[in-house]
């Protein structure tokens, strides 16, 4: 098709104009910017069910640190009081008047279940979310230092075939029996030895991810050991530690579950304690929830944690976002 051009009334040079050509700018992608994260929440959220149990952890979340900080619980306030112990729901609602402390009825002292088993939650959940922090953070370091020096991985291979064999139920017992059963004691029991195996595992795949061809093409080319690390290693390895974090995190609260209803837990009164105290109330007809509601809260808490971890770590496989 041809066009006149005079009638446009301007000159050659004012219709034309040179282009520079830069080799720099034509090798430039010009496709939409890449966000990692951006992709692997979109992936998250697609599915209706991770938004279900994600909103079901908002809610637990709040009630486990929120809630008791807008309210006062003693759990001997009703200790002489004969009449407020072993309540079933609908008695301790009947008798103490209708309000949120008494729906899960009372406990042997007299103090609210409902209360005690978020006071309980805040202890366990919190000793889980640091005993998970401290293990994956040191795994993950000295997995990945273990992975990539031969020299370090006959040293450490001999250290996990001596430790990694001793029960490490047994070795948080022994350990709990010689400190005092604090908050940080069973930090320090759950920690000193725990981060072993995180690291075998994330030196295991370090391995694999590492001699890879495009991982060896790069060292022939000079690129640095760090630079592969975090270029070609990490993004392979994120959905590998946020699966590591789905397993890691209910665990804890399981073992301090375990351990205190064994006798050997948190002095401070934590889920397995609730558990351990009420432990005669299981089978006394009416005196269940006393028992049932901090072993049904504990399951609740643990298969969340898990499943949005085990959904997050899916989505944060780069194989998925293609």
């Amino acid at each position: 098709m041809n066009y006149d051009l005079d009638k446009f009334g301007l000159s050659e040079e004012e219709l034309f104009s040179p282009v520079d050509n830069s080799s720099l700018e034509s090798e430039k992608i010009t496709a939409p910017r890449y966000s990692y994260w951006h992709s692997v929440f979109r992936v998250f959220f697609k599915k209706k069910i991770n938004i279900a149990v994600l909103c079901l952890l908002g809610v637990i979340l709040l009630m486990t640190y929120v809630y008791p900080l807008f309210v006062e619980y003693d759990r001997f306030a009703n200790l002489m009081n004969g009449a407020t112990k072993h309540l079933s729901p609908s008695k301790a609602l009947r008798q103490l008047g209708f309000n949120i402390h008494w729906i899960l009825g009372s406990g042997a002292s007299g103090q609210s279940t409902f209360d005690a088993v978020w006071f309980g939650s805040r202890i366990s959940v919190s000793l889980a979310f640091i005993c998970a922090l401290i293990n994956l953070s040191v795994g993950v370091i000295v997995g990945s230092i273990w992975g990539f020096s031969k020299k370090v991985d006959v040293f450490m291979m001999e250290v996990y075939n001596i430790i990694g064999n001793i029960p490490y139920v047994l070795l948080i017992s022994v350990l709990v029996l010689i400190f005092s059963p604090s908050f940080w004691t069973m930090v320090f029991a759950l920690t000193v030895t725990g981060w072993l195996a995180i690291a075998y595992f994330i030196r295991t795949q370090v391995v694999i991810i590492r001699d890879r061809e495009y991982n060896l093409a790069s060292k022939c080319l000079g690129t640095s050991i760090f630079r592969i690390a975090m270029k070609n290693i990490l993004p392979f390895m994120t959905s590998v530690i946020v699966t590591l974090a789905a397993t890691e995190i209910p665990s804890y609260i399981s073992y301090e579950v375990f351990l205190a209803y064994i006798g050997m837990g948190l002095s401070d009164m934590s889920l397995g304690r609730l558990i351990y105290e009420a432990e005669g109330a299981m089978l006394t007809p009416g005196w269940g929830f006393e028992f049932w509601s901090p072993v049904v809260v504990a399951s609740i808490i643990t298969v969340v944690l898990y499943v949005v971890g085990q959904n997050l770590g899916d989505a944060s496989d780069p194989r998925t976002h293609m």
